[in-house]
């Protein structure tokens, strides 16, 4: 009976080469990750005079809060809370969880709209009189099939319900009764030390 004996070398190649792959799948997975932050940005500032990203806002408890997107727009100041869920989304207005159905595996999240109402609350108490929507936006990756609940919408419905900006004209003068309150927003901000982890 003979032994096979696999020298060293081919064992070191064997190793560069499952590394190599497994870099390169790390590597396309950042790089998608990174094009679709750069495209979600680039539609948010056509709907925004201003905008600001991945921010905390003084919660006014002595403590901050995270926000994904905070824009300055000709109707007032957006809040966006982004996520990024593939598959089945079954959520609802009295629910406390959601649920995802997606390849054959089933999971809840905590229902984010109450997190929401904490952060336009917060924003609302820096800005004064302007007016302040919220909106939990969803990626196209995934689907509510029994119905959207209370303040959701699909990336996909961003330049439907929030018109671009007409860069023709003067674009700030059309949020310019806003601009205070914005400015006292954003002079309050600081970096948020979450990174994009959504859409």
């Amino acid at each position: 009976m003979s032994t096979v004996v696999i020298e060293p070398r081919w064992v070191a190649i064997g190793i560069a080469i499952v590394l190599g792959i497994a870099a390169a799948a790390v590597g396309i997975r950042a790089y998608r990750r990174r094009a679709r932050r750069r495209a979600l940005l680039q539609r948010l500032e056509r709907i925004a005079v201003q905008a600001v990203h991945q921010v905390e806002v003084p919660d006014g408890m002595g403590g901050f809060i995270h926000v994904d997107h905070l824009l300055l727009t000709p109707q007032g100041i957006l809040l966006l809370d982004t996520r990024r869920v593939p598959g089945l989304i079954f959520g609802g207005d009295q629910m406390s969880e959601w649920t995802v159905m997606a390849r054959n595996r089933r999971y809840t999240f905590e229902n984010p709209q109450p997190a929401l109402y904490d952060r336009v609350a917060s924003v609302k108490a820096l800005v004064g009189n302007v007016p302040v929507e919220g909106r939990l936006m969803f990626s196209n990756v995934g689907k509510f099939t029994k119905g959207k609940p209370k303040w959701v919408m699909m990336e996909g419905g961003l330049e439907v319900e929030f018109l671009a900006v007409d860069r023709s004209a003067d674009p700030i003068s059309d949020a310019e009764g806003y601009r205070e309150g914005w400015d006292r927003l954003t002079a309050q901000l600081r970096p948020s030390p979450h990174a994009f982890t959504s859409m």
